[in-house]
């Protein structure tokens, strides 16, 4: 029997209804999402970990697009779906990101959360549903979800924001934002702008969480009308209260110690010294005291954490000093290198305390530009690779991992925003961020590195990029911002957020928030302060390249654009193409032609290029009256003579202005394939040309 259940809530431009007890009834729990056109299967599935305690929560998110959601056949050999996309990479750590911190910090037990778009309105984006639906199934699933979650997308047409607006709506707004909160707090965002200042960005995020609410109460209305699945939770024991005050004691001051140490290898060392004394005492029976308790080390760990994470920031809160004893507002101390690596494009060296990163741009033509789904093409790509030896482990080297592709993502938003438009930078564009030192806001090192580094390749931007990582720390009532954080400071702090962009606005945002509560008027504080860093970092910048090259690298493409007449599209492609092959072959270019006559010529080198478009010009060229042409006789008649005087183009020589005196014969005076100077003197209505050479000896005697 179908005992199906649903509620539908508007957000923004859109109806959206999630329903329940038809589809995947197996699972956990399951909601269909439904908008538009575009319906969206979200499952959770669950397994005990029978009280067992681990280092993390074994939380998966997976978001898949179907081809057949498009009415598609997938591609390539095997004709399936196979790994996921760039973009169902960056959906999936968007859900994960937004409903993690939704859980107890003692649950254990493995989450598996699977959407799968099943129809697809291509004018849907499908991340806001997809973290809908996903919410809602954890919501009926029983598990202890503290949620439940709404996201939303704010768009900006003028000075209107718009919720929700569908992909061709963000073609033309200066503001992509997504954002997922509960009642009570934001949780995460995400946003890429062009320049926009704090305080819109600041209302843009407001404006969301109140538009959200409506869709937050619906979906505790589909919890009331729907069936709830149950689950047992074995909570993980908690130790004895005086085991838990002896062990404490004893890693305090030495935990307060360790991060005495202001360099991030040793304070690393120390605190694992720390750490493995603790294990040892405690994990073993004890030789003074045979009837003092054993603890398990997963327990231990546990313990460990949560009294680091209490001391350090209380320390913090008192001394108002951080870990490596600076200031809340300072920046590590920073350098900056340009033009590195002689065979490369372009090429830069950023490094801000114990965080470094080299980038690099290759410049390529349109043949070069990434495909995607949809027969799209990315022009626009960066590539960032964190390899273990950044952060002084060892590790296996793969295919990039999706924090990879997310800080990634996150910088091509800072930097793009920065850009010029396509017809004044031909180029396809590939930056390449290789981390090779890591403690915190390494994403943003590569923001600051790429933007520079395309400055160096003579790539000529809105302005110069910049980032900052920002932290906070809640104690009590007190709320501590911190600029520029350390890898230590991200972990223990209570928000984490990331600001990128130019002297004139922020170009991208991403934020974590962990706490409830967080007012408006401390998010701005925080935004402003980020300000500040962003500033100084560029000022620090602009010391080693304060504006972009005048000239590319020797060892870059020269491509070049310019039009021609529609008409004469024909006269450079040639009878079956000998025309243009010819044009590649002796010039060693790559040309390409669309139907409005853009000419976009790539060649190695500017003596190839220079070549190339010669050549082009004379096969596209007018003839105009007045103007004097050297050209060759290609035909002899009784009357006259005609004469190519561009590439396709002939003009008839009357035999009368051939010369001052009378022609009775023109063999007398011309040959066939002779070179002569004329003058073209008229244009009939059917486009046909006359010339003369008599016109060009009478202004020599005149």
């Amino acid at each position: 029997m179908v005992n199906k259940k649903q509620v539908t809530f508007k957000l923004g431009q859109e109806d959206i209804t999630l329903s329940t007890g038809v589809l995947a009834k197996q699972a956990q729990a399951s909601v269909l999402v439904t908008m538009g056109d575009t319906s969206i299967l979200v499952t959770v599935a669950a397994q005990s970990a029978q009280g067992e305690i681990k280092s993390f929560f074994p939380l998966t998110v997976e978001c898949r697009k179907r081809a057949y959601a498009n009415g598609e056949i997938p591609g390539g050999f095997f004709k399936r779906e196979s790994r996921l996309t760039e973009q169902e990479i960056l959906i999936s750590r968007a859900i994960d990101r937004s409903l993690r911190p939704c859980f107890p910090k003692n649950f254990y037990d493995e989450v598996q959360i699977l959407a799968t778009v099943i129809s697809h309105d291509p004018e849907h984006l499908i991340d806001v549903p997809a973290l809908i639906g996903a919410s809602a199934a954890l919501y009926l699933s029983g598990l202890p979800y503290q949620g439940p979650v709404v996201a939303a997308r704010v768009g900006r047409h003028g000075t209107s924001l718009v919720l929700n607006p569908k992909k061709t709506d963000l073609e033309t707004s200066d503001l992509d934002l997504l954002i997922s909160a509960k009642q009570d707090a934001v949780i995460m965002v995400e946003a890429g702008a062009q320049e926009l200042s704090e305080s819109i960005m600041l209302s843009a995020i407001h404006h969301a969480y109140e538009q959200m609410q409506p869709a937050i109460e619906a979906i505790q209305s589909f919890k009331a009308v729907a069936t709830e699945a149950t689950w047992d939770w074995h909570q993980p024991p908690k130790l004895d209260a005086d085991l838990t005050q002896q062990i404490t004691q004893a890693l305090e001051a030495p935990l307060l110690e360790a991060y005495g140490h202001q360099a991030k290898q040793a304070r690393h060392a120390a605190i694992k010294a720390v750490k493995t004394k603790v294990l040892e005492d405690w994990t073993q029976p004890s030789a003074d005291d045979p009837q003092r308790a054993v603890v398990s080390a997963a327990a231990l760990n546990l313990l460990i954490s949560e009294v680091e994470h209490r001391v350090v920031r209380q320390q913090v809160a008192d001394r108002r000093l951080r870990i490596d004893g600076r200031a809340f507002d300072c920046v590590r101390p920073i350098t900056t290198e340009t033009n590195l690596l002689p065979r490369v494009h372009g090429s830069a060296l950023f490094t801000r305390g114990e965080t470094q990163a080299l980038v690099t741009v290759t410049l390529g033509n349109e043949r070069d530009a990434q495909m995607l789904d949809g027969g799209e093409k990315e022009s626009f790509m960066l590539h960032y690779n964190f390899p273990p030896f950044c952060v002084g482990e060892v590790g296996f080297m793969g295919a990039p991992k999706r924090r990879e592709i997310g800080h990634g993502n996150l910088a091509k938003r800072a930097v793009f925003a920065a850009m010029p438009k396509d017809t004044e930078c031909p180029y396809v564009i590939r930056l390449v961020s290789e981390v090779l030192e890591s403690n915190g806001s390494s994403s943003m090192a590569t923001v600051c590195g790429a933007s520079m580094a395309l400055m160096d390749a003579g790539i000529t931007l809105t302005g110069p990029v910049a980032g900052i990582a920002m932290g906070l720390l809640k104690q009590d009532d007190d709320y501590l911002i911190l600029s520029d954080i350390l890898g230590d400071e991200d972990h223990l702090g209570d928000m984490d957020f990331k600001v990128a962009g130019t002297h004139q606005g922020i170009t991208a945002l991403q934020m974590d928030i962990k706490i409830s509560g967080l007012s408006k008027e401390t998010l701005e504080k925080a935004l402003d302060q980020a300000k500040a860093g962003r500033l100084h970092i560029l000022s620090e910048m602009a010391k080693t390249l304060e504006t972009s090259r005048q000239e590319l690298s020797p060892h870059a493409p020269r491509i070049e654009m310019f039009n021609i007449n529609p008409d004469r599209i024909r006269d450079v492609i040639g009878r079956g193409g000998a025309t243009i092959r010819e044009i590649i072959e002796q010039c060693n270019v790559e040309i390409d032609i669309n139907d409005d006559g853009l000419v976009k010529l790539c060649a190695k080198n500017e003596a190839g290029l220079s070549q190339a478009r010669s050549r082009i010009d004379e096969l596209t060229a007018e003839i105009e009256v007045g103007v004097v042409y050297t050209g060759t006789i290609v035909k002899i008649m009784d009357f006259g003579a005609f004469v190519n005087v561009l590439p396709g183009k002939d003009g008839f020589l009357h035999i009368s202005q051939i010369a001052n005196e009378r022609v009775e014969n023109v063999s007398d005076y011309l040959k066939e394939g002779q070179t002569v100077t004329v003058k073209a003197i008229e244009i009939d209505k059917q486009g046909r040309v006359r010339v003369s050479m008599k016109a060009l000896q009478t202004e020599i005697s005149g």
